[in-house]
Order: C-alpha cells, then sequence, then structure tokens
C-alpha cells in the first residue's frame, strides 16, 4: 500500500504557521500510528465490504488557502429556518456568516485542548481517527454549560466545491453540562469533483442531559466520507441519532456508544438511499456497561441500480449490565435485481437478566401491494413511490425540530422523483 503522498502531505502541515509545540508531538503520534497500520483491506474482518482503493490511488491533497472563497459562500439552497450555522468550506472557517446562540461557548481546537489539560479523545485502533487527529484541520469545540438548555439548533455545514482532490479532517468535539439539551446538526453538501472528507466527532452528555444529533450526508456522489463518532454517556442522559444519507460515492459512519450511567438511553437512526455505485454503509457498537439502560438502532436503506450498502450493528452488554433492554433493526429495499446489500445484526451479551432482540429483512417491493395500488389508479411510479414512502420515513420519527425534519423530507422526496 503507498501512502508516500500523505507522507509528503503531513510534511507540509507541520510547517504550517499555528501547528504548535504542544500539538506538533501528538499529530507525530498519530501520523506514525496511522503509518503503521495504513488504510484497512478488505481483508479486515469489519471492512470486507468496504473497498478504499480510491484513498490509495488519488492524490489527495491538504487545503490551501486559495481552496478558500473568495467571497462569502452562497447557502441558501441549504437553508433551514431558525437555525445557527457555522460554515467550513473545504476546510475552511466561515466566520463571517457562522453563528452560534447564547448558552454554546465555541472553542478552538487548541482552547479546548488547554481547557482539557491538552488530552485528547480518541478512537481505539482505528487508523481514520490517527488519520484525522494528524492531519486536523477545522477543528470546533462546543461545551455546553450544565442545567443550560440551548433552544435554537446549531448547524455545521461542511461545503466541498472545486476540481482539485482535496481532503479535509474536520474534529469535533461536544461536551454537555449535567442537565442540558442541545440539538446538533452536520450537513455535509458541494460539488467536488474529488474529496475525501474524514472527520471524528466526539461528544461526552452529562448527567440527565439531552442530545439531538443529525446527520445530513449530502455531498457529491465523487467524494469519499468517512465519519467517526463516539460517544460518552452518563446517568439519565438521552441521545438520540438521525442519519440521512444520499450522497457520497463512498460513505461509512463508524458510531461507537458508551453506556456508561444507569438510566441512560440511545436511539440511533439512519436511512441510506443509493444509486448508481454508491457504496453507504454503518457499523456500530453500542456498549452497555451498567444496569438499568436502553438502547435501539434502526437502519434502512433504500438501494437502486448497482449501488450496495453494509449494516453491521454489534450490541455489547457486559457482565453487570444486568436489566438492559436493547434492539436492533435493520430493514433494506432493493429496487433493482443489481443492487447489494450486507447485513450483520449481532448481539454480545454478557449478563443474564437482559431483554434483547435484533432482526434484518431485505426483499423488494411486495407485487402484491403495487398491483393493489395500481388496481386504484395510481401508475406504477406513483405506486412504487408510495411505498417507499412508508417503508423509509419511520426514520425521522425521532427528529423532534419540525423545520429539519422537513428539510429533510424534501431531500428524500427529491430523490424518489
Amino acid at each position: 500500500m503507498n501512502l508516500s503522498n500523505y507522507r509528503t502531505e503531513f510534511d507540509k502541515i507541520l510547517n504550517r504557521d499555528y501547528i504548535t509545540d504542544v500539538v506538533r508531538p501528538m499529530r507525530k503520534d498519530a501520523f506514525e500510528n496511522f503509518f503503521k497500520t495504513g488504510f484497512p483491506t478488505q481483508k479486515w474482518e469489519n471492512w470486507q465490504y468496504t473497498n478504499l482503493s480510491t484513498l490509495v490511488t488519488e492524490p489527495f491533497r491538504l487545503s490551501e488557502i486559495p481552496d478558500a472563497p473568495k467571497f462569502s459562500p452562497e447557502i441558501n439552497p441549504y437553508e433551514i429556518e431558525n437555525i445557527n450555522t457555522i460554515v467550513i468550506y473545504n476546510g475552511h472557517y466561515q466566520k463571517a456568516i457562522s453563528t452560534v446562540p447564547d448558552g454554546v461557548q465555541l472553542l478552538s481546537s487548541l482552547d479546548y485542548f488547554e481547557k482539557n489539560s491538552n488530552e485528547v479523545e480518541s478512537l481505539e485502533d482505528s487508523p481514520f481517527d490517527h488519520l484525522n487527529t494528524a492531519f486536523m484541520d477545522s477543528g470546533v469545540s462546543f461545551v455546553i454549560s450544565q442545567d443550560t438548555n440551548v433552544k435554537i439548533p446549531v448547524r455545521i455545514l461542511f461545503i466541498s466545491n472545486g476540481e482539485e482532490s482535496i481532503m479535509s479532517n474536520p474534529r469535533i468535539y461536544l461536551d454537555m453540562g449535567d442537565s442540558s439539551s442541545f440539538t446538533f446538526i452536520e450537513h455535509h453538501v458541494g460539488d467536488a469533483a474529488s474529496f475525501f472528507q474524514n472527520a471524528s466527532f466526539f461528544a461526552s452528555i452529562g448527567v440527565n442531559a439531552s442530545l439531538d444529533h443529525i446527520r445530513i450526508q449530502s455531498n457529491s456522489t465523487t467524494t469519499q466520507n468517512m465519519g467517526n463518532l463516539k460517544i460518552k454517556q452518563e446517568t439519565d442522559s438521552q441521545y438520540a441519532f438521525t442519519q440521512f444519507t444520499d450522497g457520497s460515492k463512498m460513505g461509512r459512519t463508524n458510531i461507537n456508544v458508551h453506556l456508561n450511567g444507569q438510566g441512560a438511553n440511545c436511539a440511533l437512526n439512519g436511512l441510506a438511499l443509493s444509486h448508481g455505485k454508491q457504496h453507504l454503509s454503518n457499523y456500530i457498537i453500542v456498549e452497555h456497561k451498567v444496569p438499568h439502560c436502553t438502547s435501539s438502532q434502526l437502519f434502512k436503506s433504500v438501494l437502486r441500480e448497482k449501488s450496495s450498502g453494509t449494516f453491521n450493528g454489534r450490541t455489547i452488554v457486559q457482565k453487570n449490565a444486568q436489566k438492559t433492554d436493547a434492539s436492533q433493526s435493520n430493514k433494506n429495499l432493493l429496487l433493482s435485481k443489481d443492487a447489494l446489500m450486507n447485513s450483520n445484526p449481532q448481539l454480545e451479551i454478557h449478563a443474564d437478566d437482559v431483554r434483547c432482540t435484533h432482526g434484518s429483512t431485505t426483499g423488494e417491493l411486495d407485487a402484491d401491494s403495487l398491483f393493489y395500488l395500481r388496481s386504484r389508479g395510481l401508475d406504477l411510479r406513483m405506486a412504487k413511490s408510495l411505498l417507499v414512502r412508508g417503508f423509509a420515513t419511520e426514520c425521522f420519527d425521532t427528529i423532534q425540530n419540525e423545520k429539519v425534519r422537513s428539510f429533510i423530507m424534501k431531500r428524500f422526496n427529491n430523490w424518489l422523483n
């Protein structure tokens, strides 16, 4: 595996003026760990369905000053009413058009590291998080104080445009104080001809705190999008994650949730819409470490043409995690004979007083239902659209904000049409 291009780009980033003596050793260690293992291959168990050859053969480079927009980018096509937006364009923070509401403390990565004694959260044994740590170039950190209810959602809008093969490695930290609440949106868009986005997201949810996390992945179908998420939940905390994916040539989300406090609950939902030769996948680990926690996973995919996808959901119930209530559901709809879905729900249970379920279904549109709808006067296209809509919309039930839900439903309807 030839990683010399990444070595060249890493040497460039070390010479940048803003790389401090505190961060430089951190970056070096991370890059050496990445260089030692390289990118996962399809011989790795959890990567057998993910083809990463483009990341090796394409000479992705760092985003430079000329890759930033000369004028503030137009974001009206991505407008969602009554939210605050932070704009990052090709890895460059657009301060002039970025806003945050009261109650949200926005920090740079350096400020956040200093606040936390220069300790860096990481995803264990993840080559992509090592790569992110080495190259992190658009870090943003949020701190929500104790007893703070942030009523207006905050969105990070990642825009990737241009003809060059650029890579960006955003690193996001979100610390939520006890009894706080917040809605956070990741939104990936753009028409880049060739782009590699490798983002790491870390959330720490305090006692009795609540986080709604919405991830919209609608960037170009020539983008390689890797999302690495690590969530830590304390006692009685709530985490609701909803992902809508209709972009990226290769899109993969790696989700790790640690239920560390009793009464914690996480609900993970996702809908992937793929066509052409897209490959969209979700790899999930939810670990119940203490008693009386609940978790649910509901992921659906609609695939047409020669697209493919993977769901690999794993729930781990540790020995002392009695009274666990966990469920997994993966449902997939194939609209083409050439579409392919790989589904592997898993339960790893070390306790004896638990309620855990999992299930997976993959199939085509029901012929009897199509016949019934057509007998009532609908043409074939309308009948199919109605059935797909009925199949998919359950995934959006956890989105509390009506404006955000309406925006996603519009994207969904455009894809159907």
